[in-house]
């Protein structure tokens, strides 16, 4: 997957076993296999080009990840504390990513819904 996300762009086995055979031996009936299992899973789409397949990632590494983070958050019984122990394990640079992404939720997403017609500015209906 990383040679699919690292491209960004439709890749046949060829392509991903001549670039890993860069670092290591490998034969291309494992890279096949792999890319048969990714695209059985979900996780690459596949289109026919002649005698092979072009594979293209489903979604992005960035959407992956969240993904298994919300998926392992989802499996605590205290979110609270999960994330709490998740922070506390992060680096200063992941603090700050952290920090900027808030952010950038806040200015685009508004925290609270629009006060209902005939509310006050805290939110509550007169009566």
């Amino acid at each position: 997957m990383t040679r699919v996300w690292q491209w960004n762009r439709p890749v046949t086995v060829r392509e991903v076993l001549e670039d890993l055979q860069q670092e290591r031996s490998i034969a291309y009936t494992t890279v096949m296999t792999v890319m048969d299992n990714l695209h059985q899973k979900g996780w690459v789409r596949r289109e026919v080009e002649g005698r092979a397949y072009r594979y293209t990632a489903v979604s992005t590494r960035a959407a992956y990840s969240a993904a298994l983070m919300n998926e392992a958050w989802a499996q605590s019984d205290n979110p609270a504390a999960a994330l709490v122990a998740f922070f506390g394990m992060m680096s200063q640079g992941q603090r700050e990513a952290l920090n900027d992404a808030i952010r950038i939720v806040q200015r685009d997403t508004p925290l609270t819904a629009p006060p209902e017609e005939g509310a006050d500015r805290t939110g509550v209906r007169e009566r």
